[in-house]
């Protein structure tokens, strides 16, 4: 019997640490899962979690990777071809980018066992998830990973007028166990905001209170379930939307594992590379295997049209 423990990033947790556990469970190996706190809901098929850690890591090193059978998330070059990335050939990489060890690799079907007929009185709903994190332990303003006011006002627009109510996802890092990026956000206080005329500086979350409950904050909605945890609430949330729109990263691949249409919009990122996110084989579609429409941006300033295009392409 096998016990996990580990506590790297969300993203690598999601993908390489949680469908091993879940893999185990079917094979009757799995003991029990020590992990980060507030992570539980994602390990319902697990009767022994303990939520030990208040904090991640960013060093895989140390983060309980080296003891799964996939170490690292954006590919598993020697499991696929049996060397290392750097020894590959452009059109051996390209195969490889977002390409996993599978052998040992079960996503838990959260949609199954979180459906619900609860949020009902929503539907058709979309979930919108955004980011707005330092990266890399670089400057804020060198962070493009993120749908700014003018995008979500254009977004927000189109949806309401469709018949769709927007569940808007932005964490404040105060909800969950944060790593170190998230950590340095949450100290320097920055806001998503922008100076709108006739109104003034508006934030993200304000720009929620004006469609008259049909964009709702999902941090405002949670006071609503004061039963559910933050990760459980999502978890039954987003295993009954319509489909996603999201940026790349931990949110957005919590967004792929549920089987309906994921719009991403990728503006920087391993996911850049060559096939990452739409090669069949990508772990990306493999979490649910969902319908992934990928929105690319290699400008230096962000472009969001061709998100709104795809919005309208998929959602008509």
């Amino acid at each position: 019997m096998i016990t996990i423990k580990s506590n790297p990033e969300f993203a690598s947790e999601l993908v390489c640490v949680i469908p091993y556990a879940y893999w185990l469970h079917e094979q009757g190996k799995l003991k029990k899962v020590i992990t980060s706190k507030g992570m539980k809901p994602f390990y319902y098929f697990c009767d022994d979690v303990e939520e030990h850690y208040d904090k991640r890591t960013l060093d895989n090193s140390h983060s309980g990777l080296s003891e799964v059978p996939n170490d690292w998330i954006h590919h598993n070059a020697m499991s696929v071809f049996g060397k290392g990335y750097d020894t590959l050939t452009i059109e051996e990489q390209e195969q490889v980018n977002g390409v996993l060890d599978y052998s040992q690799w079960t996503p838990p079907p959260y949609s199954e066992y979180y459906k619900t007929s609860q949020f009902d009185n929503l539907k058709p709903y979309v979930v919108i998830n955004n980011n707005y994190n330092i990266e890399y332990g670089m400057d804020m303003s060198k962070s493009r990973r993120y749908f700014d006011i003018k995008a979500l006002y254009d977004m927000f627009n189109y949806f309401t007028e469709k018949g769709y109510t927007v569940i808007y996802k932005r964490p404040d890092n105060t909800e969950f166990t944060l790593d170190d990026n998230e950590v340095k956000t949450l100290h320097n206080n920055f806001s998503l905001s922008a100076n709108v005329d006739g109104i003034g500086n508006i934030s993200d979350y304000d720009l929620c209170t004006y469609y008259n409950g049909k964009v709702i904050n999902l941090n405002e909605l949670k006071s609503s379930y004061p039963n559910y945890s933050y990760n459980e609430l999502q978890l039954r949330l987003f295993s009954n939307s319509d489909g996603f729109i999201t940026t790349n990263g931990g949110g957005g691949m919590l967004c792929a594992c549920f089987g309906k249409p994921v719009i991403v919009y990728v503006p920087h990122g391993k996911e850049l590379r060559k096939n990452y996110l739409t090669n069949k084989n990508s772990y990306f579609k493999k979490l649910s295997n969902c319908d992934v429409h990928t929105v690319v941006d290699t400008g230096k300033i962000n472009n969001y049209n061709k998100v709104i295009d795809k919005i309208k392409e998929i959602f008509k």
